[in-house]
């Protein structure tokens, strides 16, 4: 099993989350978060007061995937999420050593 993350612009969210759906992904987390990476902020003007804004909007997904679907689901993600410019986000997998559903008691692949 695998827990894939991914940070995409939010308003790609609607998208991404059809494009799992038609890969066979059935549930996710999603967060809203705030961050940057290469792109580093920007500056706004607001009332005639210019400011920086550090920190961007994001959603951060989660999507728990047995090992057979990580694949699909990155690329399902990556071909929603992309938009051709610079603040796409990024996707993260790492390992999860066990799962467990708490309403039925079931584990590993089972509990997804």
């Amino acid at each position: 099993m695998k827990l894939v993350t991914a940070i995409i612009k939010p308003f790609r969210l609607d998208d991404v989350r059809n494009a799992l759906s038609e890969v066979g992904v059935s549930g996710m987390t999603v967060t809203e978060v705030k961050g940057f990476g290469r792109q580093r902020g920007h500056t706004e003007l607001y009332r005639g007061a210019e400011y920086v804004v550090d920190f961007l909007p994001k959603s951060k997904i989660e999507i728990a995937v047995a090992d057979d679907m990580v694949e699909q689901a990155i690329e399902a993600i990556t071909n929603a999420a992309r938009t051709g410019k610079v603040g796409d986000g990024k996707i993260f997998v790492t390992s999860i050593e066990q799962a467990l559903r708490i309403r039925t008691g079931e584990f590993g692949d089972n509990a997804l």
